[in-house]
């Protein structure tokens, strides 16, 4: 049963990230006041978040981020993905991703 539950928080864990891609995107078009701007923020902001993640937080990463560093950044990553979905109206949205990062980032930790 356990191994289950820990499938599932991983499983849990890459939709976050996916999440937290959308929200910055999300972000990205509310925060543009022209269509070209709107555009440029909604696709280049998760464009950087991801290569950022794939450079440093991805597990096969080449220079993966260890212990506290690790957690800082995805502490930042995530609480920012957060106030992008509030800043963009999501409140409700903004609260559940919250508490799921938190809930996922504790298992792990736990099971980890």
């Amino acid at each position: 049963m356990t191994a289950v539950l820990k499938s599932l928080n991983l499983a849990l864990a890459f939709a976050l990230e996916l999440a937290m891609l959308v929200a910055f995107g999300v972000w990205g078009y509310h925060a543009g006041d022209t269509p070209l701007v709107r555009y440029l923020l909604a696709i280049g902001l998760p464009v950087f978040v991801a290569a950022l993640w794939g450079a440093v937080m991805a597990p096969r990463a080449k220079r993966r981020l260890r212990g506290a560093a690790y957690l800082a950044v995805k502490l930042v990553l995530f609480s920012l993905a957060a106030v992008a979905l509030a800043t963009s109206g999501m409140v409700m949205a903004a609260i559940v991703f919250a508490a799921l990062c938190v809930l996922n980032t504790v298992l792990l930790y736990i099971w980890e």
